[in-house]
């Protein structure tokens, strides 16, 4: 990731697709019980707000290691959260 910037939208644009994700479920499936994928939405947006607040307190002095770190764990989030969705149906 070249810059915090960058780090930021894709951070923005990863859990914003997969909010999007969880919304076409809903549509697709009205009958099934949406307390659950609502769930999955509240947890995207905990993941979004959690790696935010760590680009903002990680250590300059480690910039790169913090960096790859969170992208890590935005990969790691949006995987686990997609596999509950998919458990869903």
């Amino acid at each position: 990731m070249s810059s915090i910037k960058n780090l930021k939208k894709e951070i923005n644009n990863s859990i914003g697709e997969l909010i999007e994700d969880i919304y076409a479920f809903e549509i697709l499936n009205p009958n099934l019980d949406l307390k659950k994928s609502e769930i999955l939405i509240d947890e995207s947006i905990a993941l979004f707000d959690e790696l935010i607040i760590k680009i903002y307190a990680r250590d300059k002095s480690k910039s790169k290691m913090a960096l790859k770190t969170i992208i890590n764990e935005l990969h790691t989030g949006i995987h686990i959260i997609s596999d509950k969705l998919n458990k869903l149906s």
